[in-house]
């Protein structure tokens, strides 16, 4: 598995998001496992609320692009999210509805091209019991569906993330570093499968 290459995307950009410091721990989880691994800022996008005017008037903004190119020099994808208010963050959402609006030109593929059948895993953070739990079944379905994405069955949700983490940013629960490597090994699985396919 040493030649996947996995994108690591975190739902928050916020100083000290509990998002941010999983993805984090997951990305070297994923590197111990022989993967390797890069994580993109959504916020360094730079992308504006999706606006039909927008488009029509400037195009697609550069950031869009930007992970479109990320997505496609990449085997699979994790994604952390935390929730907001039981849904996924506007940054995720936003990115990838201006993902969806890509068209092909050149040698550059439409948006939703390179996301087709592309392996991705969810995992969500919150300082509450539930972990962002709720989060999860609507980015599942929104990158299933409209993204046609294979999203790994196995997922987990990191209830109480302000007690969870390290001085080294690492898990310190065994029994939850172990359920974040038990997602991990799945999508490096489907990935490797999906990558043998090719």
């Amino acid at each position: 598995m040493s030649d996947l290459k996995v994108l690591v995307i975190a739902g928050s950009a916020r100083r000290g998001a509990y998002s941010v410091q999983l993805a984090q721990a997951a990305a070297e989880l994923l590197r111990a496992a022989g993967a390797q691994t890069t994580m993109l800022d959504l916020r360094a996008l730079a992308l504006p609320i999706y606006d039909g005017d927008i488009e029509a008037d400037h195009g697609v903004p550069a950031g869009a692009a930007t992970l479109r190119d990320a997505l496609r020099s990449h085997d699979a994808l994790l994604l952390v999210t935390p929730e907001y208010n039981g849904f996924p963050t506007p940054l995720v959402i936003n990115a990838f509805d201006w993902l969806s609006r890509l068209k092909a030109e050149g040698e550059a593929p439409a948006g939703l091209a390179v996301t087709a059948s592309k392996p991705a895993a969810l995992l969500s953070s919150s300082p509450g019991p539930l972990g962002g739990l709720r989060s999860l079944n609507y980015l599942r379905q929104y990158l299933s569906m409209a993204f046609a994405m294979l999203v790994v069955p196995q997922q987990f949700a990191l209830g109480r993330a302000a007690e969870a983490f390290d001085e080294h940013g690492g898990l310190k629960d065994e029994k939850t570093r172990a359920a974040v490597q038990g997602v991990l090994a799945s999508l490096l699985k489907v990935a490797g499968a999906m990558k043998g396919a090719r």
